[in-house]
């Protein structure tokens, strides 16, 4: 399917990478349907695509591939509500804050991060209740 963004301009996907949040982003409960694009695969930057509005998406990384010491541990309930059930199908993103006029002031959201369940394409964004996690943590240290 085609979709059209304002980042991209019009991409197309196949329907099996699209997601259904069934836990909403925080301040978009409204839009539901979302895809991850890869537009330079030299960069650990992604982008989560709304389907829904075309002007909406964030920029995400994935803080495995950094050398962070992050532990996710869901909740009951997110485990049933993105019905997982093989932790090894789990996709655990995070959304990042790049500011236009300084990049290395790029921050992660380590509090709330996204959390994709592969085999069912059910999503969501989940808050880290008493982790002491940042919303805001800085992805590079200052000099």
């Amino acid at each position: 399917m085609k979709i059209q963004t304002v980042k991209f301009g019009e991409v197309e996907i196949e329907e099996s990478r699209i997601f259904d949040f069934v836990l909403p982003i925080i301040g978009f409960n409204n839009l539901t349907k979302y895809t991850i694009l890869e537009p330079d695969k030299d960069t650990l930057f992604k982008w989560l695509q709304s389907i829904e509005e075309p002007a909406l998406a964030f920029p995400i990384i994935s803080v495995a591939a950094l050398d962070y010491d992050y532990t996710v541990d869901l909740a009951d309930n997110v485990v049933n509500d993105l019905e997982i059930t093989n932790p090894e199908s789990l996709l655990v993103m995070n959304i990042t804050s790049i500011p236009q006029d300084n990049p290395r002031g790029t921050t992660i959201n380590l509090l709330a991060p996204l959390i994709f369940n592969l085999e069912n394409r059910k999503a969501g964004q989940v808050v880290l209740s008493g982790s002491g996690y940042d919303i805001s943590y800085p992805m590079f240290k200052k000099d």
